[in-house]
């Protein structure tokens, strides 16, 4: 499992920023949405294994 890049964190940060409207100052709480949603996508690809037969 490897962490989310910083270019991932800065292009979903921005998407999340611009869903919301394009607010001003609330730069770090959509970096740290953004890197939490990446972690979570991780984690949750990392669980789901394909079934062997």
């Amino acid at each position: 499992m490897s962490d989310p890049t910083e270019q991932e964190i800065r292009e979903r940060a921005h998407r999340l920023w611009e869903q919301a409207g394009k607010p001003e100052g609330r730069e770090e709480e959509f970096w740290n949405a953004a890197e939490q949603e990446l972690r979570n996508e991780e984690k949750s690809n990392t669980l789901r294994t394909p079934d062997t037969l």
